[in-house]
């Protein structure tokens, strides 16, 4: 039976173990940061104990499964990692957050249940694979940079630069549209594969009908 400050001391562990990963998140500026990390881990801790608590009380007077309300955590956590999803352009973002919060659902019920190693070793390795992978995998870029397109106003023209940016495996980071007369200046903050050839894309861009003129900065 799981007496009151054992039930405490799980809820508090939900939350630290929940909080590292989260504040990975945060770091970088990710939809569900911190917060929204530690809510899952808590949440998915306290349906657990409830789990058990209540196929304690009604043991060997029903056929109740006890996994049966955690099970919706594991479901139910898909509407919440939708949310962190966003489609920027040819680019999918958030991914690895939705995936993130799945997995701290997890470790929240983990924890609930009282298999403690279990959830260490699964924070740690969520924790390592997010920031070490993620610094392996910025290798492959340049720093951010800036891209400045002068082009006439004409529909569709954004996403024709989104996609050709896209085939060349350039991300888009942020956008900005100015105004001046008949043109438009689009500012674009981008990541860039190391092995881009810059002249390729500045070309492409300039055989996009209306661009007149293109320029990147570091």
């Amino acid at each position: 039976m799981i007496i009151e400050w054992e039930m405490a001391t799980r809820l508090l562990m939900s939350c630290v173990l929940g909080g590292l990963i989260g504040y990975e998140r945060e770091s970088h500026q990710k939809t569900a940061g911190l917060r929204t990390h530690i809510l899952v881990s808590i949440g998915s801790c306290l349906i657990m104990i409830l789990s058990i608590k209540i196929y304690e009380s009604v043991q060997g007077l029903t056929n109740a499964d006890p996994t049966r309300l955690a099970a919706q955590v594991v479901s139910g956590i898909g509407f919440l990692g939708a949310g962190s999803i966003i489609k920027d352009g040819p680019t999918v973002k958030g991914l690895t957050t939705a995936a993130s919060l799945w997995v701290v659902s997890g470790v929240g019920l983990a924890v609930g249940s009282g298999y403690y190693m279990g959830a260490f070793l699964t924070t740690g390795l969520v924790f390592l694979t997010l920031t070490i992978l993620s610094r392996l995998e910025n290798k492959e870029y340049r720093s951010l940079v800036s891209l400045f397109i002068t082009a006439t106003d004409r529909p569709g023209q954004i996403g024709e630069i989104g996609s050709l940016l896209g085939i060349h495996g350039i991300g888009i980071r942020d956008i900005k549209i100015e105004e001046k007369k008949d043109l438009l200046t689009i500012t674009f903050r981008i990541r860039m594969p190391k092995d881009v050839n810059v002249n390729n894309v500045t070309t492409g861009l300039l055989g996009i009908k209306g661009i007149t003129s293109v320029k990147l900065n570091d």
